[in-house]
This record gives C-alpha cells, sequence and structure tokens, in this order.
C-alpha cells in the first residue's frame, strides 16, 4: 500500500468515524457557552448600578441604557443557546456584544494583537460566529422547528 493510499484510506476511516457524532460539538458548545452566559447575563442584571459604572468607565455612550441591554441579552441568549432555538440570531448578538467587549475593554489594555487573540472574549466571538454561520446543530430545537416545517 503507497503513502497516498494509507493517507486517503485513513481519511475515509476518520470521516466516516466522526460524521457519527458530528452532533456533539454544536451541543457541547451550546451547552457551556449557554451556562457561561445565564450566569453572567444574571449577574449583571442584579448588580446594574455597577454595570453601568463599568461602561461609563470605559466611555461607552448611553451606559444607563447599554448596561441592561446587554445583561439582557446575555441571559436571554444563554437561554437560548442551551435550548439550541434562535441559535443563529442569539449567537450574532453575542456576538457583537463581544465585538464591543474587545473595542472597549480589551483592546486598550493590549500590548499587542496576541493579547486580544488570547482573551476569553476573542474566544467568546469566535464561537459565536461558528455558531452563527453553522447553527445550532442536530440536538436543537432549531433543528426540531425545521424539519417539522418541511414536512408541511
Amino acid at each position: 500500500m503507497s503513502l497516498s493510499t494509507a493517507i486517503v484510506t485513513f481519511r475515509d476511516r476518520t470521516t466516516a468515524a466522526t460524521r457519527r457524532v458530528d452532533w456533539l460539538p454544536p451541543l457541547l458548545i451550546r451547552i457551556v457557552l449557554g451556562v457561561t452566559f445565564v450566569l453572567t447575563g444574571w449577574g449583571k442584571l442584579h448588580n446594574l448600578e455597577n454595570v453601568t459604572k463599568f461602561f461609563e468607565s470605559l466611555g461607552i455612550p448611553a451606559a444607563h441604557l447599554q448596561a441592561p441591554f446587554v445583561a439582557s441579552v446575555e441571559f436571554v441568549g444563554g437561554i437560548l443557546l442551551l435550548a439550541g432555538l434562535g441559535t443563529r440570531v442569539a449567537a450574532a448578538l453575542l456576538t457583537a456584544v463581544m465585538a464591543v467587549a474587545i473595542y472597549t475593554a480589551i483592546w486598550p489594555k493590549a500590548e499587542g494583537f496576541t493579547d486580544v487573540l488570547g482573551s476569553i472574549e476573542a474566544i467568546y466571538l469566535a464561537t459565536f460566529v461558528y455558531l452563527a454561520v453553522h447553527g445550532a446543530g442536530a440536538v436543537s430545537l432549531d433543528h426540531l422547528v425545521v424539519r417539522h416545517a418541511s414536512k408541511e
């Protein structure tokens, strides 16, 4: 067996094996991020005065409006991610929240681009972009809704 044949055979076998569990990564991502953002959103909603002051310190305009909005997006977005319902919309909104967080809180303190890329906010942003583009996956209410709608 030639090296190229062995590589192709290995690729084909691993592809077949991983297709059987391709539902798992988006589910795990949604659970981890969903729980994280339910908790952070809940914490912000119950501490809006301090969140507003923090937003003001970052120079975020209309901090008194932005703080409850961001807290609500995080909390409700986290719930939607957990359910896998409206995942693309929730992920898009959370992507915007992370972009603003990076721009206002991370970037000014960063010594270089690698500091930004190494932040948890950048990891969240990249993961939310993935969910916004690829959706919730097979184990989700989104999937059930689409399946049900296609039968009508």
